[in-house]
């Protein structure tokens, strides 16, 4: 059951040692079989374009990016210029779509570096226009842009009624080139609302029939982009030129998705690429009526032997789980009790058999031990909330360790 120590695999491996007992173990070979699944979802012709958007979900922007080039995606999708930015200086050469809209002073560099960017309507589509124009006499690049179309989500893009003169705006504009027509779905579970979100983007793309070459290729094809995750697997809509997958790539069905058996095969083979580990920094056996943390919620009943693990809701163990979520030692779960503090929570191990539980056991938040398992969404439900927040809550101060064929490969830290 015991595996060997994050210490051990850390030296075998020629990395740095951990500077604390928490960490994040993220599975790049995962990470690729998750691409390999969804690439035969979808079918041939259609370009897979991860969402690498806040930090990569939680999981490391760059490192995800370089494991997602290597491995063949198309592109890659983020939600803000600076993640843009931070993706080419780390060197990542595949396409880069920012989705939502960029101030007009980092237009210039977005065309620079190659980074397309989202438009909609309003000042500022009319911004990006008139920069793009006044740029184009100098020779400039050509900026790419991707008009959104709002079908139902309410929330950013063109009506459907005024896609075409906005693309015909972008067509007569010196400096621009239209790269893509997209929208976002509002409930991918919802098979009604779905198929009538699909129906107002055709209508919005029908007048352009005759202006536009549509495609995923070549590079001179405007892509049509609709479905996400829950698009792709829910299977209620076509895929059109590309998809942008968000959760799926890290290996979780959304919440509210049930896979029909056209892509059932798919979502079993989806693997999670995060899981959460910890050492106690302290074991200790406290009497009866003793508090545990702030409050306290939790007072022993019993002499209670309680194991403090450094992992708390400034790193993403957010406070609405005090006392209603458990951790894995030794294959089974344990009770963690008393509120959630901001750099640690305790797990009650009284009743762990064999002999006691000390500072060298590893725990497990979020993953697998033995036969046991916590998912993201388990720690979601607990909370009334979804998997997408559990992995993007994670912190940036908790350490990363990178494995590809089992072994660590490399860590990100704060240092």
């Amino acid at each position: 059951m015991r595996r060997t120590s994050i210490e051990e695999r850390l030296r075998d491996a020629g990395l740095p040692p951990l500077a604390r007992t928490a960490w994040l173990e993220i599975d790049l070979n995962a990470l690729r079989g998750n691409l390999a699944a969804i690439r035969a979802a979808v079918g041939p012709g259609v370009r897979v374009e991860p969402v690498v958007k806040a930090d990569a979900y939680g999981h490391g922007a760059v490192p995800v990016a370089r494991a997602l080039e290597a491995a063949g995606a198309d592109g890659l999708s983020v939600a803000t210029m600076d993640e843009a930015l931070e993706l080419r200086a780390a060197a990542v050469t595949l396409p880069l779509l920012v989705l939502y809209p960029v101030p007009s002073a980092w237009l210039g560099e977005a065309a620079r570096q190659g980074i397309a960017v989202a438009i909609g309507v309003g000042a500022g589509a009319e911004e990006a226009l008139a920069t793009a124009r006044a740029a184009a006499p100098s020779g400039a690049p050509a900026l790419e842009v991707h008009v959104e179309v709002e079908t139902g989500l309410g929330r950013g893009g063109v009506l459907p009624a005024g896609a075409a003169g906005a693309i015909d705006a972008i067509l007569a504009t010196p400096g621009v080139r239209l790269g893509g027509v997209w929208t976002h779905l509002a409930a991918a579970d919802k098979d009604e609302l779905t198929v009538d979100q699909h129906l107002r983007f055709t209508g919005a793309l029908a007048p352009l029939e005759d202006a536009v070459v549509w495609g995923g290729t070549p590079s001179a094809a405007v892509r049509r982009h609709l479905a996400g995750s829950g698009g792709v697997l829910g299977d209620a809509v076509p895929r059109w030129d590309a998809v942008r997958v968000g959760l799926s790539i890290y290996g979780l069905v959304p919440d509210a998705i049930v896979p029909p058996a056209s892509t059932a095969v798919a979502a079993a083979a989806l693997r999670p690429v995060m899981a959460a580990y910890a050492r106690p920094v302290r074991v200790l056996e406290l009497p009866e009526g003793h508090g545990v943390s702030y409050g306290p919620t939790f007072v022993t009943t019993r002499p209670t032997r309680i194991a403090t693990l450094p992992f708390g809701y400034a790193d993403g163990w957010r406070r609405y789980l005090s006392d209603r979520s458990v951790a894995l030692v030794r294959g089974i779960r344990v009770p963690l009790v008393g509120r959630v503090a901001m750099d640690a929570v305790m797990a009650d191990v009284t009743d762990v058999p064999g002999e006691a539980v000390t500072e060298r056991d590893e725990f497990v938040l979020l993953g697998e031990q033995g036969e046991e398992r916590i998912t993201a969404f388990e720690l979601a439900a607990a909370g009334g909330t979804i998997s997408y927040e559990v992995v993007t809550g994670m912190s940036r101060r908790v350490a990363r360790v990178y494995h590809a064929a089992g072994s660590p490969s490399a860590t990100r830290t704060l240092a």
